[in-house]
């Protein structure tokens, strides 16, 4: 790489004026003292309106309506809530989406439930595929539910600077493979799994998929329907703007729905709840799939951002999620080979997600001192700088200001 003599803010500029979307970015709360905002693959900004939001549902909904407020609205929100990620974000009907709970205890009643299915068809199938570089909480859920039902955990040895190929899935499948458990988007490069082609590979082999979505819900256009996914569960903090501690969703194709049998079983979930009769009985759809009670209050922030997802429309968002890498990889190439960048995301569209990281041996170091200027990007171990520039509330002139400042601290 060599320095290029190029006016980043003239391009940025133009990019900005040209920019579809570039009205989303009043949209959203601003923040005192902030330079530079990378972190949105963590942790999206909140929705302007969302505190008003959340007063009057304290006012209104709660404070006047009290407890009628379940009958009239609240029960309904876990399937309502679905509906909207399932319609703006997720390619997938109505009916098989659910918002309730973390990611953590979603995950673990969708990968349970599904290995449970797949055993009680096949006794023979006792193999939960994942890889080795995918994140803590999947390998951790599903190292607990391998031990629970005497399951079998087969790795796939994935490149942490790349992401898990079809070659590789392919290589580890065979007529014990109950469920593959995958990141569509890895956390650490912004690898873009093939989710199609290894869907319908694991489909080949008799086994069933569950991707998570955590790095590309609201990020990346998705097509669970068409592609033929099984399941999918994914946070709404990041992409989605649901605010920290936002409750996740799960998807269960429709097909599954009387197989699978969630391993949580709360009342919220049974058929005819306020009954409060012995023995359980899974409601139906994908009801099922909720345990205690809803978390409301944390949806609330959510369906306010869900709003201005389904306004700008997923595809214009991810045309501008690659613009804005490609514009942050230009300006990092053009930097000089002795500063030690690298950059450790895929280059290719059909391969790369929302976010773009960079390496070098002190960036933990340096993330610190940039979260003290106001530019925040975030760190992983062992090097990673992560750019997690989320389309509808950043900028292009945000780019080149980010950048700029961490290209200063390098020297």
């Amino acid at each position: 790489m060599t320095e290029q003599l190029t006016d980043w803010e003239a391009v940025a500029a133009e990019l900005d004026a040209a920019d579809p979307l570039a009205g989303f970015v009043d949209r959203f709360e601003p923040a005192e003292g902030l330079l530079a905002y990378f972190d949105g693959n963590s942790l999206g900004r909140p929705v302007r309106g969302t505190a008003q939001e959340m007063a009057r549902f304290v006012e209104q909904d709660w404070g006047t309506s009290l407890i009628r407020g379940w009958d009239e609205a609240w029960l309904r929100w876990p399937q309502e809530t679905g509906d909207l990620v399932a319609s703006a974000a997720l390619g997938a009907a109505p009916g098989q989406t659910v918002v309730a709970d973390s990611t953590t205890v979603m995950l673990y009643k969708v990968l349970r439930g599904l290995a449970d299915a797949q055993v009680a068809a096949e006794p023979a199938r006792t193999q939960i595929v994942l890889d080795t570089d995918n994140f803590p909480t999947d390998r951790y859920v599903a190292e607990g539910v391998a031990a629970e039902r005497g399951m079998e955990l087969v790795w796939i040895d994935a490149d942490p600077a790349s992401g898990v190929t079809s070659d590789q899935v392919a290589e580890v499948l065979g007529e014990r493979t109950a469920v593959v458990l995958l990141s569509h988007v890895a956390y650490r490069s912004g690898y873009l799994a093939d989710a199609p082609t290894i869907t319908d590979l694991v489909h080949r082999a008799g086994g069933l998929v569950l991707w998570d979505l955590c790095h590309s819900a609201g990020s990346v256009p998705l097509a669970l329907d068409d592609w033929g996914v099984d399941a999918a569960v994914g946070c709404t903090y990041k992409y989605l703007n649901g605010g920290p501690g936002a409750p996740a969703f799960a998807y269960l194709a429709a097909r599954h729905q009387d197989a699978v049998r969630q391993p949580i079983q709360g009342w919220m979930g049974r058929r005819d709840p306020f009954l409060m009769e012995a023995g359980y009985q899974p409601a139906e759809g994908i009801r099922a799939l909720v345990s205690g009670t809803p978390p409301v209050v944390g949806m609330v922030p959510l369906r306010l951002a869900l709003e201005q997802l389904r306004q700008a429309g997923i595809e214009a968002v991810r045309a501008k999620s690659l613009a804005l890498t490609d514009l942050a990889w230009r300006i990092v190439e053009s930097w000089p080979e002795d500063l030690g960048v690298s950059i450790a995301s895929p280059r290719e569209h059909d391969r790369r997600g929302g976010h773009l990281t960079i390496r070098r041996h002190d960036f933990a170091d340096v993330n610190a001192r940039l979260w003290e200027q106001g530019v925040i990007p975030d760190f992983r171990s062992p090097d990673g700088l992560r750019l997690g520039l989320s389309p509808l509330s950043t900028s292009f002139r945000e780019v080149v200001t980010g950048l700029q400042a961490i290209r200063a601290m390098l020297g």
